[in-house]
């Protein structure tokens, strides 16, 4: 378990190192900005994974809750004048409220149709987001500050700094649920939900545990986001967000924790940081999402459990190479 745990902390301290590495000038305030962005989207994905891997329920609403949790805490923290940390749990609360509405829902319909009534509920968040301009912004967008914790206000490093945190603290609670009971209940409901009532699993409970996590997590990756990226504007929050976090986990790895990391690595870093930069493909239009999408192919064909066991795989090819010598070598 401390092992484990070790393994989230030194993940944390990765993305940590990264703002003094751009003191020293060794990578640009640019990067900071996508690395950051790679973190609260992977809070998000790990919470659609425990929605989607662990209980075999999907939706497509993900950036709905992402954009209602932004602009719920920028209005507390801009016009009303809220402190942070109470805009922050009003915030995850309310998503949070909507979503355990919507685990109810779930309970008659699954499927590609839970899938589609999730996507209309995000349409309608979006357009929300668009009419209420007087707690949006509108199409002009909302502005939101660093987080000002009272004693003093988060400036670009330390806010940086906060998301890693969060990410960390994330990774271990998300741990300690799916290696619970809980999760092995999750677990069984994805597998057969007739045979987890049969086993006394009591399916409204698990439903609502899991749309919950998945609806909280993703209103916190939009807290994160808008007193990081500190605007936020209806357009951004729309099916291709939601279908970009889909593709985190799939590419990343289902019922994994590590593997949304990864996976927001490759489809939110990958292409600003290595893509854009190169001379000819850099300049391609969309390129993002023809990268993700050839990765998700390949991902299919050849690691339909994700990246996240290409380290094993790679293991596995020296260890039974180191094998083969030793056999050669005998004879």
């Amino acid at each position: 378990m401390k092992k484990t745990y070790t393994k989230y902390i030194l993940i944390g301290l990765a993305f940590i190192i990264a703002p003094f590495l751009q003191q020293l000038g060794v990578i640009s305030s640019s990067s900071i900005i996508v690395l950051g962005t790679v973190m609260f989207y992977s809070i998000v994905s790990i919470g659609l994974n425990v929605l989607l891997g662990y209980s075999g329920l999907i939706s497509l609403g993900t950036a709905g809750f992402m954009g209602m949790g932004a602009y719920i805490s920028a209005y507390l923290t801009q016009d009303l004048g809220l402190p942070f940390i109470l805009s922050l749990i009003i915030s995850v609360t309310i998503p949070l409220f909507i979503g355990l509405i919507i685990g109810l829902i779930s309970l008659r319909i699954e499927g590609y149709y839970l899938a589609i009534a999730t996507l209309g509920v995000a349409e309608i968040f979006r357009q929300v987001f668009v009419e209420l301009d007087f707690f949006t912004g509108g199409f002009s967008g909302k502005n939101a500050g660093y987080p000002d914790l009272g004693v003093f206000t988060l400036d670009k490093m330390w806010t940086y700094i906060l998301i890693a945190v969060c990410l960390i603290a994330i990774m271990i609670i998300t741990h300690n649920i799916v290696y619970s009971r809980s999760g092995r209940a999750l677990l069984t409901m994805r597998g057969s939900e007739p045979a987890a009532q049969a086993m006394g699993i009591n399916l409204l409970k698990y439903r609502l545990m899991a749309f919950g996590i998945a609806t909280l997590y993703a209103a916190l990756g939009g807290v994160l986001y808008v007193h990081f990226i500190r605007f936020a504007y209806p357009s951004g929050w729309n099916v291709n967000l939601s279908l970009q976090i889909l593709a985190v986990i799939v590419i990343g790895g289902m019922r994994t924790i590590t593997g949304p990391v990864l996976g927001a690595i490759v489809v939110f870093g990958v292409p600003e940081l290595i893509l854009k930069q190169l001379p000819i493909i850099g300049n391609v239009d969309g390129l993002a999402y023809i990268f993700t999408g050839i990765l998700i192919i390949v991902v299919i064909l050849f690691y339909p459990n994700g990246l996240i066991y290409i380290g094993n795989d790679i293991k596995k090819l020296f260890k039974r190479r180191h094998h083969e010598k030793e056999t050669v070598s005998d004879h």
